[in-house]
């Protein structure tokens, strides 16, 4: 019996691997660049997004998922910007009294949680090695916890190093 291989999902956050923020002058003497003329009222950061990354994220073999605390306005906001279509999102639980463990970020058990067991990576600008142990330990799939360095966002080197995890089975 051949047991049909399972998509993995990619968990995608928007502020610092979308959103590039926290670069010194030195490294942006001319400010970020921008990619789209803004309307007054919308959120200036937009302008930031490199509408160029959604062919690139929806060319992956996997499911893109919301991983963001922007949550459904990622799909109003962030989408259209990217020729995205409306991607499934990761409700976040109401904050617990329960301490997380050393070094874990909160986003780490859901996400877990919400994959089911499937495959997954996630891109995001707040992982550490604690993040990568604990799923390590606990997700009985494949995981890939990339962190995005946030001054710059989703580069070619951080779609090489998920391309290699992708192409590793």
């Amino acid at each position: 019996m051949i047991i049909p291989r399972v998509r993995p999902i990619l968990f995608i956050d928007v502020d610092g691997p979308l959103i590039p923020f926290g670069g010194t002058r030195e490294q942006y003497p001319g400010g970020y660049p921008t990619y789209v003329p803004q309307e007054a009222d919308a959120n200036p950061l937009l302008a930031r997004v490199d509408p160029a990354l959604g062919s690139r994220l929806l060319a992956l073999p996997c499911d893109l998922v919301w991983a963001t605390t922007w949550e459904s306005e990622a799909n109003e906001c962030l989408a259209p910007l990217l020729g995205l279509p409306q991607l499934p999102v990761v409700t976040w639980p109401e904050p617990s009294d329960e301490p997380e463990p050393a070094g874990l970020h909160w986003k780490t058990r859901t996400l877990l949680d919400w994959a089911a067991g499937r495959p997954l990576a996630w891109l995001d600008d707040e992982i550490t090695d604690a993040d990568r142990i604990w799923a390590e330990a606990h997700h009985p799939a494949r995981t890939f916890l990339h962190r995005v360095d946030h001054r710059h966002g989703l580069a070619a080197t951080d779609f090489a190093a998920l391309h290699a995890w992708l192409r590793a089975e």
